[in-house]
């Protein structure tokens, strides 16, 4: 069922958790130069690498500036071996984009009573660029052409600006965010929204029962603490938390507190969740710049799971932990040295769309 808004999602909807099973990713292919200062060169090289892993295992939705930019992408494509003669599980929507950070300005799909849904945030690009234009529109294009049912956020009457990069869901009611992202007058998205508020909010348009609330996100995150470089969840009772064991790191103190809070922490069900630590890898810096590099930024597809790895000695305990998680998928080391630089990685340009079983 697709159409205009129609309200809150209302009872029985909720959010998946990302392992379960997908019927397509979403991507959006690098185009702008400025996100990657002096380096693009090898990007596009990098989502190549990236679909051809996907394209192993499920659909992959790419979005492309135009007709030209779709001819390039699907050469390239083919030359990597991610898009076979007949196109492969592989399609291009002709969307242009301002940039191609889809888990933020993406829609966050559903599944409920009515198959499959789609709520759209609104898009501001993290209150920090001037172009967001093109951006904004990207969640409504996707929930349309995926047949969702799309639900517009809002609270007191007016927009609500989200980002998917700053929740985690287990896909049973609990939600996992920060204060510093949601709650920080440094970098406000919704004045005069405060904890209560965003809890009704995720309650109303995700199905959320528990929200758990960490503190400050890495340094070096222009987005001001997006969770998806924290903590993960990877079942419904277990959680991969970041940890930065020297003391003198600056990261060391906030990855310490959000642990700290995780193992306090219960879910929906009031019951304690597992922590697991994942390591953290020598903050990259560029341009006398740290960059935000975490292996919390993972990706989990069907049968999959998409590690960034920086050429670090903790990449190898990373991707074992990790591993050891998910023992029935494969686990693959993308190396993200380079896509970093854009402040981003392997979770924050990927969206997942749920499979919706048929009735």
């Amino acid at each position: 069922m697709t159409g205009a808004d129609r309200g809150r999602p209302g009872p029985g909807w909720r959010m998946p958790a990302e392992w379960e099973q997908h019927a397509a990713t979403w991507i959006a292919w690098p185009h702008n130069r400025r996100d990657w200062p002096g380096k693009f060169t090898p990007i596009p090289f990098v989502y190549a690498e990236i679909v051809r892993h996907l394209a192993r295992h499920e659909r992959v939705e790419v979005l492309v500036q135009d007709a030209g930019a779709e001819a390039k992408v699907r050469k390239l494509l083919e030359r990597s071996g991610a898009l076979d003669a007949e196109g492969g599980p592989v399609r291009f929507h002709r969307w242009p984009t301002d940039r191609i950070w889809l888990r933020d300005s993406g829609c966050s799909f559903l599944t409920g009573p009515g198959g499959l849904g789609a709520v759209s945030w609104t898009f501001n690009a993290w209150a920090k660029y001037p172009d967001w234009q093109r951006d904004r529109t990207v969640g409504r294009s996707m929930a349309e052409a995926a047949g969702a049912r799309t639900f517009q956020a809002r609270h007191d009457g007016g927009p609500m600006v989200l980002e998917g990069g700053s929740i985690e869901v287990n896909g049973r009611g609990t939600l996992i965010t920060t204060e510093e992202c949601l709650l920080s007058r440094v970098q406000e998205r919704n004045p005069g929204l405060d904890r209560a508020g965003y809890e009704q909010a995720f309650a109303q348009y995700l199905g959320v029962r528990r929200v758990i609330w960490l503190g400050r996100g890495v340094q070096g995150d222009d987005t001001h603490g997006h969770v998806d470089d924290l903590a993960r969840f990877v079942a419904p009772d277990t959680v991969v938390a970041a940890v930065e064991p020297d003391p003198a790191a600056p990261n060391h103190g906030p990855l310490a507190d959000n642990l700290r809070r995780l193992r306090q922490a219960a879910d929906q069900d009031d019951k304690p969740l597992k922590v697991v630590p994942l390591p953290m890898p020598a903050a990259p810096v560029f341009d006398g710049a740290r960059l935000p590099a975490s292996y919390a930024n993972f990706y989990l597809a069907n049968g999959l799971v998409l590690v960034p790895v920086f050429n670090d000695r903790n990449d190898r305990l990373a991707l074992n932990t990790l591993a050891e998680l998910f023992p029935d998928r494969e686990v693959v080391g993308v190396y993200a040295g380079d896509l970093i630089l854009g402040l981003g990685a392997l979770h924050c340009l990927t969206q997942q769309q749920p499979q919706v079983e048929k009735r």
